[in-house]
């Protein structure tokens, strides 16, 4: 007994050595405090004051297209035009299905592969009952205590403009790129891209183009959201989730309310959606996520630095504590949210039908095919009828590089403007309008060089959105900096 007690011993003491060394050898990242002061001419009112104009324009995607603005969308481009005069004579522009915009800047090497960068104009509705908890009007564009208000101040009217910013400086400045560059604004990502830019990568294929990298929306500099790391992390999402809504439909016997059947439609109904709430999707980790992990792991106490440096043995862990967490629950598994539920007119009436949608998004690994088998099984109750909504399917993104191209622009824009952040990759919870890019490069990256707190989360889609006054011209110099450095020729080339 001594003799195994022993052996015990020696091999809990070397698993404890080896676990150790494992986490000192990754030890913290010396921080850098001061960035580079960039000598452009650019200037913080000029680039809010052009936002603020940009968010009265209310182009807003609703559900039902014929609920859109299409003078909004008009406006907003006639706007573009007179603001960015060197854009619109420097650059090849045109419009594709009526309010999709489509910029081609002629590199000096036409053997060079172009690159390709997405925003859209659209923004989502302000939720009815909610305009008067709004610190000022959502389309009001006010500029007020360091902050652009309103909708789309960062989905993604801040990206938007940004963009247009540095393409108009760069203009000025008489700086020619060696890639043609492009960019492409769809008017519906909101409710699916499917005619805006979806009809834009389309005609891009009929024109047998092929992108060195493409960049959209998605991963920011996140300040104080990532929990014990008080570095900003800069996530770079080199993949996207997968989109399905579930429709679940029951009919039952209808009738007076006062003489009620054993189960009604409504019942049925909740029971299907409570069984999906209560056995979500296996959690697991990522290619990415992983990787993510051993990159902030230096940046973390010695406690959840070992924890995240042996993987090998605390995936376990790490998958359980993820779960518990929203934010970090869907980085880890595919996520179910029941989003609508109808049924009834009036109170002491059983209605005769009931029907909910419930919302996947997928993470990459699964399918759109493997989630519906899952929620049939989940259910398993023939009396509920699950049908795909097709407006907004699709498959998760496949994986980027984090090794080439595009990837390496992006982290040298970042070393260069946010050089205290760790820089890692990342998959995009959210659907963007890349998805309807796919082939068209070998790699889609989704980031957007703008600082947000914890405290800016709630504000997306939600009630007060804003965009920092100062953070915004720096977001407009890393683009100036990811264009520059992007459009080089010749070792950046995809492979």
């Amino acid at each position: 007994m001594k003799k195994l007690l022993l052996v015990v011993f020696l091999v809990v003491g070397a698993l404890a050595a080896v676990l150790c060394v494992k986490a000192l050898q990754h030890s913290p990242v010396p921080r850098v405090t001061a960035a580079p002061q960039p000598s452009d001419a650019l200037s913080d009112t000029t680039v809010a004051e052009h936002l603020a104009a940009a968010i009265r324009f209310p182009t807003v995607s609703h559900q039902d297209a014929k609920d859109d603005d299409r003078l909004a969308f008009a406006e907003l481009r006639k706007f573009l035009i007179a603001t960015y005069q060197r854009v619109h004579v420097g650059m090849v522009h045109e419009t594709i299905n009526g309010d999709g915009l489509l910029y081609r800047w002629p590199g000096t090497d036409p053997t060079a592969e172009p690159i390709l960068f997405l925003a859209h104009q659209d923004v989502v509705p302000v939720e009815p009952g909610t305009e008067t908890k709004w610190t000022h009007p959502p389309f009001d564009g006010a500029i007020a205590d360091g902050f652009v208000w309103g909708r789309g101040a960062i989905d993604d009217k801040g990206s938007l403009i940004c963009l247009f910013e540095a393409f108009e400086s760069l203009l000025a400045e008489g700086w020619l790129p060696a890639r043609t560059i492009w960019l492409a604004s769809g008017f519906d990502e909101e409710v699916g891209g499917r005619q805006g830019a979806k009809k834009i990568a389309e005609e891009l294929r009929a024109r047998n183009l092929k992108f060195a990298w493409i960049l959209d929306e998605g991963g920011v500099v996140a300040q104080g959201i990532v929990p014990h790391v008080e570095r900003p992390v800069a996530s770079i999402a080199i993949s996207e989730k997968g989109y399905l809504s579930l429709e679940l439909t029951t009919h039952a016997q209808g009738g007076h309310a006062s003489m009620p059947p054993r189960e009604t439609a409504i019942g049925i109904l909740a029971t299907a959606i409570d069984r999906l709430q209560k056995s979500p999707l296996p959690a697991r980790l990522t290619p990415a996520f992983e990787q993510a992990l051993q990159l902030l792991a230096p940046e973390m106490p010695f406690g959840p630095r070992l924890v995240l440096s042996n993987l090998w043995l605390t995936s376990p862990l790490v998958l359980r504590g993820a779960g518990d967490r929203a934010e970090t629950s869907a980085m880890v598994r595919t996520t179910t949210a029941p989003t609508i539920m109808q049924a009834g007119v009036k109170d002491n009436v059983l209605p005769s039908t009931a029907r909910a949608v419930v919302n996947f998004r997928i993470l990459p690994g699964e399918s759109i095919a493997t989630v519906m088998a899952y929620a049939q099984k989940v259910i398993g109750d023939e009396r509920v009828a699950i049908a795909k909504l097709e407006r907004s399917l699709s498959e998760p993104a496949p994986l980027s590089s984090t090794e080439r191209g595009g990837y390496e622009v992006i982290r040298s824009t970042l070393k260069e403007l946010f050089p205290d952040a760790v820089i890692v990759p990342g998959v995009m919870n959210g659907a963007t309008d890349s998805r309807h890019f796919q082939g068209l490069a070998s790699d889609i990256y989704r980031f957007v060089p703008i600082v947000l707190s914890k405290s800016d989360l709630p504000r997306v889609h939600g009630t007060d959105e804003r965009a920092n006054v100062a953070d915004l011209l720096t977001t407009v110099r890393a683009y100036r900096r990811i264009i520059q450095q992007g459009a080089a020729a010749g070792p950046l080339a995809t492979p």
